[in-house]
C-alpha cells in the first residue's frame, strides 16, 4: 500500500467519468489499499480513485471513526434537508465553497470481496459520500455552486500558488 499523490483541479482525469469495476483483480485490491492509505492521513475524509489518477469507480472514506471503501458506488436515495455546507477538496487546496448537500443518503456498491454493500449515512459521512461519488462522475464541488459562489471560488483559485496558469 502506498500514499498516492492527489491530482489537482485542472487535471483532465478529475473531469472524466470513471469506469465501473467489472472484476476484482490484484490491481483493484492494490488500488483499494492505496486509497485507504491515502485517506488515512490526518485531515482527510475521502479520496476517489480519479483523484490519484485512476479512472475506476472506487473511493475510500475515513469519517468519525468509520473507515471503508466502496466500489461502483451509487446514491440510491437522498433525503433529509438540502443544506448549504462549507466544502473543501484535496484536489482544490485552500478553496472552500458553500455547497448544497442532502443530510442523509443511502449508497450502494460493493466491497473488495465483490459483495454488495449498502450504507445509510447522515451528516458529514453523507456529505463525503456525495462528494466522492461526484468525483467518480467527473464533477468537483465547484460544479454544484451557483454563479456568484462559483465566481468567488474561481477568483480565489487564481490566487493560489498551485493552480495552473497559462
Amino acid at each position: 500500500m502506498t500514499v498516492r499523490e492527489i491530482r489537482l483541479f485542472g487535471d483532465p482525469v478529475l473531469k472524466t467519468a470513471s469506469e465501473p469495476i467489472t472484476f476484482i483483480t490484484d490491481a483493484v485490491k492494490s488500488l483499494v489499499g492505496d486509497l485507504e492509505e491515502t485517506t488515512a492521513l490526518p485531515g482527510r475524509a475521502g479520496v476517489a480513485a480519479n483523484q490519484i489518477g485512476v479512472n475506476l469507480r472506487a473511493f475510500s472514506f475515513h469519517v468519525e471513526g468509520k473507515v471503508g471503501h466502496l466500489l461502483n458506488p451509487e446514491i440510491v436515495e437522498a433525503s433529509g434537508e438540502l443544506v448549504v455546507l462549507d466544502e473543501g477538496c484535496l484536489s482544490l487546496p485552500e478553496i472552500w465553497g458553500k455547497t448544497a448537500r442532502h443530510t442523509k443518503v443511502k449508497v450502494r456498491g460493493m466491497n473488495i470481496l465483490g459483495e454488495p454493500v449498502e450504507i445509510e449515512a447522515e451528516g458529514l459521512l453523507a456529505q463525503v459520500m456525495q462528494h466522492e461519488i461526484d468525483h467518480l462522475d467527473g464533477m468537483v464541488y465547484l460544479d454544484r455552486l451557483d454563479g456568484p459562489a462559483r465566481k468567488e471560488c474561481m477568483a480565489a483559485l487564481r490566487e493560489t500558488s498551485w493552480f495552473m496558469r497559462d
